[in-house]
């Protein structure tokens, strides 16, 4: 899951930011409104957490834009501005949950999983292919019941794969889709990381080409071993 962070103050943006990426999310900081719509309009985002006291361009305003465009993610706004009307005006702007500053981090933490867990709703309670099982409400990942223990990379670029199926993607795309804008990473690092999850796959008694090399195009999940369900 990929989540956008729109805070002008870097200090507080790189606390929450890191908090996330313990908890297996990948994540965008946007310090400024327009910043925020190019990430939106360039990538796939989860969920977003919104500062309303951004330069020329305030929270408000950026969230009623986002709503105005058609965005249905889920919006935390997370401000210091704590008064009833204040918490009122976000909502009616279009947040779908409201935190006051100074926050505690684990509650910041269970009002994303909170919203998250809205989102997927619609879609199915988890991801699977043959035994594999990945479970995003707790970044769990199981082989026939055994829990594996990824790395938060290689639990992304697996939710990237679950996500997709048997559709082939490259080693651009799954860069694009797992590692953030402010990551420095080559397409050889994909290459690092599949080795290792598959390794760790086969260890848990899943087949050797569950994760398939489509040579010259890229990977994905085998269909060949798919199990009927």
């Amino acid at each position: 899951m990929k989540i956008l962070i729109v805070e002008d103050d870097k200090t507080i943006a790189g606390l929450i930011a890191e908090a996330l990426k313990q908890q297996q999310y990948t994540v965008e900081i946007a310090h400024d409104a327009q910043s925020a719509l190019n990430y939106l309009e360039a990538a796939a985002i989860d969920l977003l957490i919104l500062d309303l006291g951004l330069p020329k361009v305030d929270g408000i305003t950026l969230c009623k834009t986002i709503r105005q465009n058609n965005y249905n993610l889920p919006i935390l706004i997370l401000t210091a501005r704590d008064t009833s009307l204040d918490k009122v005006i976000g909502l009616d702007a279009g947040a779908d949950d409201y935190v006051v500053k100074p926050f505690d981090l684990a509650e910041l933490l269970a009002r994303v999983r909170a919203l998250l867990r809205r989102v997927q709703t619609t879609y199915l309670p988890c991801l699977s292919w043959e035994k594999l099982t990945l479970f995003p409400d707790t970044a769990e990942v199981r082989y026939n019941g055994q829990l594996l223990h990824l790395t938060p990379k290689e639990y992304a670029i697996l939710t990237v794969l679950l996500r997709n199926g048997s559709r082939v993607l490259s080693r651009a795309q799954i860069l694009d889709q797992a590692w953030s804008f402010d990551e420095i990473a080559g397409e050889e690092t994909v290459k690092v990381h599949l080795r290792s999850l598959r390794h760790k796959l086969k260890a848990a008694g899943a087949p050797p080409n569950l994760i398939e090399t489509v040579h010259g195009l890229g990977y994905r999940l085998n269909p060949n071993v798919k199990s009927a369900r």
